[in-house]
Parts: structure tokens; sequence; C-alpha cells
């Protein structure tokens, strides 16, 4: 029993519990935010570009015979990730800063 003592120890001291619970939930948020932004966000921003298809902005590099593109740099896509991720930051920041409010004011 002293190998399973020493691990229950372990997860104690570690708070590995509350690190694998707030890893679950932060996979979560990031889909729910995800799939806020594009579901809601993204089409907004459809609406208001010329072309209305945004995320498929692209710099051709280069065509094969046929006229296919073969290599392109995908800007568009690569901006709704970073529109997506600084959403996502954004969110995390306000939940850490609303929890660290609390525990300010709970050392009082």
């Amino acid at each position: 029993m002293g190998l399973m003592k020493e691990f229950m120890e372990f997860l104690k001291k570690y708070q590995v519990i509350g690190l694998a619970v707030a890893f679950i939930m932060g996979a979560a948020a990031s889909s729910l935010i995800t799939a806020l932004v594009n579901d809601f966000i993204m089409p907004i921003i459809a609406l208001v570009t010329p072309s209305g298809d945004w995320k498929g902005w692209q710099v051709i590099l280069s065509k094969g015979a046929d006229g296919t593109v073969t290599n392109a740099i995908k800007y568009g896509d690569f901006l709704g990730v970073l529109i997506n991720f600084i959403i996502v930051a954004f969110v995390i920041f306000m939940i850490v800063k609303m929890i660290m409010k609390e525990d300010a004011t709970a050392k009082r």
C-alpha cells in the first residue's frame, strides 16, 4: 500500500485533479468559443467584406499546367484562426480577472 499512498499524496500535493478539471473545462470552453466565432462572428465579418469569402483569401504563388493552384499563402484562413485566438484569449483573461477579483476580496 506504500506506492498507492505515495501516489495519493502526489495527487494532493501537486493538485493534479484540479489541473485535470481545469484542462477539461478549458477544452470545452475552447470548443464553445470556436463555435461562437465560426457560427456568429465570422458570418458578420463576411457580410462586411467585399467578396464575402474572406477565409478563402490567398496569394497564389504558382499554378499547374491545367491552371489549378499548386502553391498559395492562405492568409484568409490564418486571419480566421487569429481572430479565434484573440477571442479565446480575451475570454480566458476575463474569467481569470473575475476569479482573481473574488480571491482578492475574500482575503480582506
